[in-house]
């Protein structure tokens, strides 16, 4: 989207806005830079970065307040389960609203007068039309310029791939327990570093969050964030096991989704879990 605004097929935004969890894999922040210096920048839009601090180590704070990651539980009786997924909404969804507020002139806690709004686009694409979703304040009204355009996924990374953009990364959370085989294969694969860093967080993180343990709010079970409820350094990311596709192992999950992850993520205004927050793209544009 903001390719298309900056080459004028799409009317010029006045912002891009990038939603930072702190913990994105590096190849995601090197692709941000090229982004700003290379297409944002030479027509005059703004790229903002904005954030709600670290998600990473505000999970191993235990003086820190913490949105729930969607962790695999596995109880104390030998069950699956999960915790529930508030992430999105703390890290993405919440400082880009406060963002927009600053923008519109009416920083919190002002009252945006009625009519006062952002036009704020969100990058879905017609595979995911069903997850198109309204901002749930009227000072923000969101768009979907590629359903409008009638554009799918392959059409964007044809067009991406026609810009000299066809490496762009996926934009995650480097320890997000929805990617998939594939995803934790890259990272072990290609990043030695950072797939140490996933490795030490899935460990610390065994017992739950600090901050919950330190008030005394125990995990009865035990947290994972590879989805076989096994130690990320030991989980079975070459190959698909049986017992991750049988229905006691998270439900109807298909070979798809256990190689690739959940395509939609949890992007803002996109997010497959509607309870927990709202929520292909962490850039919002706004007009």
């Amino acid at each position: 989207m903001l390719a298309l605004s900056a080459e004028g097929i799409l009317p010029k935004v006045d912002y891009a806005i990038f939603a930072d969890t702190g913990w994105e894999p590096a190849a995601v922040y090197t692709h941000l830079d090229r982004l700003e210096q290379q297409i944002a920048t030479p027509v005059g839009i703004p790229v903002l970065k904005v954030s709600s601090g670290n998600i990473r180590d505000d999970a191993l704070n235990p003086h820190h307040r913490f949105a729930s990651m969607p962790l695999h539980i596995l109880n104390q009786d030998g069950k699956p389960g999960m915790t529930r997924r508030q992430c999105t909404g703390e890290y993405k969804i919440k400082p880009i609203k406060r963002k927009v507020r600053e923008l519109l002139g009416y920083p919190h806690p002002q009252r945006i007068p009625k009519g006062v709004f952002a036009e704020q686009w969100v990058g879905i694409s017609t595979d995911e039309f069903h997850r198109a979703k309204d901002a749930d304040v009227r000072y923000m009204r969101n768009f979907h310029p590629l359903i409008d355009m009638g554009w799918s996924r392959s059409d964007c990374i044809e067009y991406l791939t026609s810009l000299g953009l066809a490496d762009t990364p996926k934009s995650s959370c480097l320890g997000c327990p929805f990617h998939g085989n594939a995803q934790w294969r890259h990272i072990r694969d290609t990043s030695p570093h950072e797939w140490q860093d996933v490795v030490d967080f899935d460990a610390a993180i065994r017992q739950g969050n600090a901050r919950a343990n330190a008030e005394g709010n125990k995990l009865l079970g035990q947290a994972f964030l590879h989805r076989s409820r096994v130690p990320l350094d030991q989980a079975p990311i070459d190959h698909i096991t049986a017992s991750e596709q049988s229905p006691a192992h998270g439900a109807s999950v298909d070979a798809e989704e256990l190689e690739h992850g959940v395509v939609d993520g949890c992007s803002p205004w996109a997010c497959r879990g509607d309870a927990d927050a709202l929520a292909q793209n962490d850039f919002g544009l706004a007009s």
